[in-house]
Protein backbone atom coordinates (compact mmCIF):
# COMPACT_ATOMS: atom_id res chain seq x y z
CA UNK A 1 0.00 0.00 0.00
CA UNK A 2 1.40 3.44 -0.99
CA UNK A 3 1.80 6.14 1.67
CA UNK A 4 -0.82 8.18 -0.74
CA UNK A 5 -3.27 5.39 -0.08
CA UNK A 6 -2.53 4.92 3.67
CA UNK A 7 -2.85 9.02 4.52
CA UNK A 8 -6.32 8.82 2.64
CA UNK A 9 -7.47 5.85 4.34
CA UNK A 10 -6.60 7.16 7.69
CA UNK A 11 -8.56 10.59 6.58
CA UNK A 12 -11.46 8.45 5.89
CA UNK A 13 -11.36 6.59 9.06
CA UNK A 14 -10.79 9.95 11.18
CA UNK A 15 -13.98 11.66 8.89
CA UNK A 16 -16.14 8.07 9.87
CA UNK A 17 -14.60 8.18 13.47
CA UNK A 18 -16.93 11.60 13.99
CA UNK A 19 -19.64 10.45 12.89
CA UNK A 20 -19.58 7.29 15.22
CA UNK A 21 -22.22 7.25 18.38
CA UNK A 22 -20.82 6.53 21.71
CA UNK A 23 -22.16 2.85 21.28
CA UNK A 24 -19.54 2.27 18.34
CA UNK A 25 -16.93 4.05 19.84
CA UNK A 26 -17.22 1.85 22.67
CA UNK A 27 -17.04 -0.94 20.67
CA UNK A 28 -14.19 0.14 18.88
CA UNK A 29 -12.42 0.66 21.76
CA UNK A 30 -12.62 -2.58 22.57
CA UNK A 31 -11.42 -4.33 19.14
CA UNK A 32 -8.94 -1.63 19.05
CA UNK A 33 -7.66 -3.15 22.68
CA UNK A 34 -8.23 -6.62 21.91
CA UNK A 35 -5.75 -5.92 18.44
CA UNK A 36 -3.09 -4.65 20.67
CA UNK A 37 -3.16 -6.83 23.69
CA UNK A 38 -2.84 -9.84 20.53
CA UNK A 39 0.15 -7.95 19.22
CA UNK A 40 2.02 -7.64 22.27
CA UNK A 41 1.55 -11.65 22.80
CA UNK A 42 2.76 -12.31 19.80
CA UNK A 43 5.63 -9.68 20.34
CA UNK A 44 6.45 -11.56 23.44
CA UNK A 45 6.00 -15.00 22.25
CA UNK A 46 8.43 -13.99 19.26
CA UNK A 47 11.14 -12.70 21.85
CA UNK A 48 10.77 -15.87 24.19
CA UNK A 49 11.18 -18.23 21.47
CA UNK A 50 14.87 -17.15 21.25
CA UNK A 51 15.43 -19.18 24.82
CA UNK A 52 15.19 -22.41 26.34
CA UNK A 53 15.64 -23.96 29.67
CA UNK A 54 19.19 -24.06 30.58
CA UNK A 55 20.25 -21.44 28.62
CA UNK A 56 23.00 -19.20 30.22
CA UNK A 57 21.76 -15.54 29.82
CA UNK A 58 22.63 -11.68 31.22
CA UNK A 59 20.63 -9.02 31.85
CA UNK A 60 21.45 -5.05 32.83
CA UNK A 61 19.20 -4.49 36.44
CA UNK A 62 18.09 -1.06 36.92
CA UNK A 63 20.91 0.14 38.80
CA UNK A 64 23.24 -0.46 35.79
CA UNK A 65 24.49 -4.23 37.14
CA UNK A 66 25.36 -6.99 34.97
CA UNK A 67 23.38 -10.52 35.95
CA UNK A 68 24.53 -13.88 34.62
CA UNK A 69 22.14 -16.65 34.83
CA UNK A 70 20.61 -19.79 33.83
CA UNK A 71 17.18 -19.92 32.83
CA UNK A 72 14.31 -22.05 34.93
CA UNK A 73 11.43 -22.14 33.18
CA UNK A 74 9.51 -20.08 30.40
CA UNK A 75 6.77 -18.13 31.38
CA UNK A 76 3.97 -16.46 29.54
CA UNK A 77 5.52 -13.01 29.38
CA UNK A 78 9.24 -13.60 31.62
CA UNK A 79 11.74 -15.58 31.91
CA UNK A 80 12.65 -17.14 35.56
CA UNK A 81 15.98 -17.60 36.09
CA UNK A 82 18.45 -18.27 38.99
CA UNK A 83 21.66 -15.80 38.74
CA UNK A 84 24.90 -16.82 39.39
CA UNK A 85 25.13 -14.83 42.93
CA UNK A 86 21.81 -17.15 44.09
CA UNK A 87 18.88 -14.93 43.47
CA UNK A 88 15.41 -15.52 41.27
CA UNK A 89 14.52 -13.56 39.13
CA UNK A 90 11.58 -13.18 36.91
CA UNK A 91 12.63 -10.77 33.48
CA UNK A 92 11.14 -9.89 30.16
CA UNK A 93 13.03 -11.58 27.46
CA UNK A 94 12.96 -8.59 25.50
CA UNK A 95 15.84 -7.83 28.42
CA UNK A 96 17.78 -10.99 28.10
CA UNK A 97 21.21 -11.88 26.41
CA UNK A 98 22.25 -15.13 25.64
CA UNK A 99 25.92 -15.65 26.91
CA UNK A 100 29.02 -17.15 24.93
Amino acid sequence: MSTNQTILDRELFVQALRHMSEEDLIYLNRMVVERLNLLSQAKSTMHLARFAEGDRVNFTTNDGTVKHGTIMRLNKKTVSLFTDDGHRWNVAPVHLRKST
